[in-house]
């Protein structure tokens, strides 16, 4: 055995893939205890092993659990009813798996029930080709379980957080992205639309969850998610990293639009200016990973008819209206702005209505007062397309 070369790969292992050196080592144990029981094993035996790492020998031991006869059967003829039929749990003795507790306090005065005892076994260095093909397979499963919980920590840590990676492949519109250490997904859903991915292409996304599998650990990855606007501004401005400035609430379509309300827990500081940013330097970096995505930063405010006015932005409101137990607000407009206050397709007014929390509907400066119950109830098949 080549102590250099196992220290080599331990420590290569231990490297490139987070897997600590002791669990290494015990997936050696476990592998030669299997192969040991496998060759020489007897049925229902306990085999273990420790291997020196200094020195590449091994010595294997043979466990007996402690027992009575109130903890094991001590003949298959007598099990009972209950026992056969998995009613009550209760071992057959086996004299290679138990040692009756008369026998072990012979060995150990202070023995107790269901205590480990552990008897050394004779050395043995010739292993046919099947066993040291298992303790090999066992060894490859226990490091890829390592693996496993050693890539969980790492990302579980991240979640929350944006992360880069290159595009592995694409299949089905869902796009695979080699983390290094584990696969992203970035899913058709989760994706803006419009965007195109080639391969071996750097992608930014928002982690949003980390799941494990059977096949590894799968990074769950976002590129229209309101989280992966936030992380960015916040890289982007300081304000945003200490608490100084307060992202209150988002509304986004992906690769369109998107608006964003902004307190501040100091008085002295413009909250849309540090997003801004000079010349508008900042809020231009947000943009452009976003492929050109329009981005509308408004100051939150308490009083929820001048946060409607200004989520109506770039539109001017003339007057706003509030019910409060239906939580809707009216807004009248003057003719010329009422197509700017509801959008393309009703997005402005959508995105306000999202970012605010309140039901919106544009109303004309010219428009009649609305119509008494019974009139309205003539008309109520008519949709109002600017109510959201």
């Amino acid at each position: 055995m080549d102590l250099k070369v196992i220290n080599s790969v331990l420590a290569q292992l231990e490297e490139e893939r987070g897997i600590p050196r002791e669990k290494i080592l015990e997936a050696i144990e476990l592998a030669l205890a299997t192969a040991y029981k496998k060759e020489y094993g007897k049925k229902g035996q306990i085999i273990r092993s420790k291997f020196d790492i200094n020195t590449g020998k091994a010595e294997m031991f043979q466990v007996k659990i402690v027992v009575d006869e109130s903890t094991v059967v001590m003949d298959e003829d007598e099990l009972p009813t209950e026992i056969k039929e998995g009613e009550v749990e209760m071992d057959l003795y086996n004299p290679e798996h138990h040692i009756m507790i008369g026998d072990a306090r012979r060995i150990k005065k202070d023995v107790v029930l269901g205590e480990e005892m552990v008897f050394p076994l004779e050395a043995q260095d010739d292993y046919s080709r099947i066993a040291a093909q298992t303790a090999k397979q066992v060894i490859m499963q226990k490091i890829r379980e390592a693996e496993k919980v050693s890539v969980m920590a790492e990302y579980g840590k991240r979640e929350g957080e944006i992360v880069t990676g290159t595009v592995q492949r694409i299949e089905r519109g869902n796009v695979f992205i080699d983390m290094g250490r584990a696969t992203g997904l970035l899913p058709y859903e989760e994706q803006i639309p419009g965007e195109r991915f080639g391969q071996g292409e750097r992608v930014r996304a928002y982690l949003y969850r980390v799941e494990e599998s059977g096949k590894g650990v799968f990074l769950r990855l976002s590129r229209s998610h309101p989280k992966l606007l936030e992380k960015l501004f916040e890289a982007e401005a300081p304000e945003i990293a200490n608490g100084t400035v307060l992202i209150k609430s988002v509304a986004r379509e992906a690769g369109s639009r998107t608006k964003i309300a902004v307190g501040t827990t100091d008085s002295h500081i413009d909250p849309v200016g540090s997003m801004v940013g000079q010349r508008g330097v900042r809020v231009s970096t947000v943009m452009s990973e976003l492929g050109g995505e329009k981005i509308d930063i408004i100051e939150w405010s308490e009083d929820p008819k001048k946060f409607i006015e200004d989520a109506l932005s770039p539109a001017k409101a003339l007057s706003v209206t509030l019910n409060e137990q239906e939580k809707q607000a009216t807004v009248v407009v003057s003719e010329e702005q009422q197509s700017l206050a509801i959008g393309k397709g009703g997005q402005n007014v959508r995105l306000a209505a999202k970012l605010t929390g309140w039901k919106i509907d544009i109303q004309s400066a010219g428009t009649k007062p609305e119509a008494p119950k019974e009139a309205l109830d003539i008309e109520e098949d008519e949709p109002e397309e600017s109510i959201v």
